[in-house]
């Protein structure tokens, strides 16, 4: 797996602290983006949450993903969740250690006591002194929450005392894209009621012991879901259901249980699971098997792999602003092209991180992920080959048939309808599901003049 270190340098730890006006959560913050440009330790948000307990509850339940590993466990270990102003809401995201869960919790404007938020994206410090005593929140004093720096330590600092170096896995970033383009494809399967809700989640198994059998399913029936052996009209997957543990933090809080994903096809699917709460939402997204991570899904791929998209993004994320809500019918008109390339363009925004998916509001939001932008195209081993194998000459195009010779084997790629097939063993396996083979990326790029790299096959 490919890994580069991050350095996470904040002006102190975040802590928990208690004074005659009640108590504090100061978050601290490291360098990040705002629309002033880049800053070392950018301020979101000042004021009071209207549910302490549970915010306290949802915070930690996204700092428990980004410890986690829910596959081939090993020590924990964690990066910074990271954090973004929205204007109306913040939203708190993290990816587990497999790359197989995201969650996210987004803290809407009721649950903010009306205050305004900033706009940026930045990581914060989530230690395990702050966990303890954020655990240790229970009854709904006054919570005054800080995102970002006082204004004395950033007037008096010479410079960061504090700086974690966290080592940072490719795969997260590729994650995040590929989890916003397959939300992008959700809709909403079912909605319980919080007594529904609870009864379902705490029937779940909480240890890994059943993800050996594969995908499992559920179906609405009546105001709840029922276990199904096999994928029937409106089933959704629920691929390792011990992944949702996360959500008992925040149970009894519930007011209903939303639950997305797409139409039943018979194969293992990605599906979310999103608990409404008094001013919040906390959404976990599960990727189609407990062994597979996000990041080897493919779906960014054919974005990555036209020129036209490349040139889009660059115009699209002109019009971005920090929005709450990203319309790709608005950006249409601003930006005089297709929605169909708008999307596009999103996806390529996506896969560096500047671009998420809100599935309560069925809309993109937006972000900056303070990560290398090129970084999750470079390291995309299918995409690197597929360039290769069209740079070296290896694709030969016939009419809606082409050969691609890799390695000492020949395979067909065959067009129809905008969808490539390949005789390869990927394609075999998967049929389009976790995104198109290298073959069929190289004979993409030939077809569409795309830039390459030459190299070997």
């Amino acid at each position: 797996m490919t890994r580069s270190v991050q350095a996470l340098a904040y002006s102190r730890p975040s802590v928990l602290e208690s004074s005659q006006a009640g108590q504090l959560l100061g978050l601290e913050t490291a360098g990040g983006l705002t629309p002033r440009g880049a800053e070392p330790h950018p301020r979101f948000f000042a004021g009071f949450l209207a549910s302490p307990r549970i915010a306290a509850r949802g915070l930690l339940a996204v700092a428990d993903v980004a410890s986690a590993r829910y596959y081939q466990r090993a020590l924990p270990s964690s990066l910074d969740p990271v954090v973004t102003g929205n204007g109306d809401r913040l939203r708190f995201e993290s990816f587990s250690g497999c790359c197989g869960v995201y969650a996210r919790l987004d803290v809407l404007q009721d649950g903010l006591d009306g205050a305004q938020t900033g706009h940026g994206t930045t990581n914060v410090d989530v230690n395990n002194p702050l966990r303890e005593a954020l655990s240790r929140i229970a009854g709904d004093d006054p919570l005054h929450l800080r995102v970002g720096p006082e204004e004395m330590a950033v007037t008096t600092l010479d410079g960061p005392v504090v700086e974690k170096k966290v080592p940072l896995p490719d795969r997260w970033l590729r994650g995040f894209a590929e989890a916003q383009v397959v939300s992008a494809g959700f809709d909403l399967r079912a909605e319980l009621t919080a007594p529904e809700a609870v009864r379902f989640l705490r029937a779940l198994p909480r240890s890994s012991g059943n993800a050996s059998r594969g995908a499992q399913w559920v179906v609405p029936t009546g105001k709840t879901l029922r276990p199904t052996t096999r994928p029937v009209a409106g089933a959704v997957c629920l691929p390792g259901p011990e992944r949702l543990v996360t959500l008992q933090r925040v149970l009894r809080h519930a007011t209903a249980l939303r639950v997305y994903g797409p139409v039943a096809d018979g194969a293992a699917a990605a599906s979310a699971w999103e608990v409404v709460l008094p001013g919040m939402r906390l959404t976990l997204t599960l990727s189609p098997d407990a062994s597979r991570g996000f990041s080897g899904e493919g779906g960014v791929l054919d974005a990555l792999a036209t020129d036209d998209a490349a040139a889009d993004a660059e115009l699209v994320s002109v019009l971005l602003a920090w929005e709450p809500r990203i319309e790709p019918t608005d950006l249409a008109e601003q930006s005089g092209l297709s929605v169909e390339r708008v999307r596009a363009a999103l996806t390529r925004l996506g896969t560096a991180g500047r671009v998420g998916y809100d599935l309560a509001d069925a809309a993109y939001f937006h972000r900056e992920l303070p990560y290398d932008a090129d970084r999750a195209e470079r390291h995309n081993p299918r995409l690197v080959a597929a360039r290769q194998l069209a740079g070296s000459g290896a694709v030969a195009l016939d009419g809606e048939l082409a050969a691609v010779a890799s390695g000492d084997r020949r395979y067909q790629v065959r067009e129809k309808d905008g969808v490539l097939s390949c005789t390869c063993q990927w394609w075999a396996d998967y049929r389009g599901r976790r995104g198109p083979c290298k073959h069929a990326l190289a004979v993409r790029m030939v077809r569409r003049g795309a830039p390459v790299a030459g190299g070997v096959r």
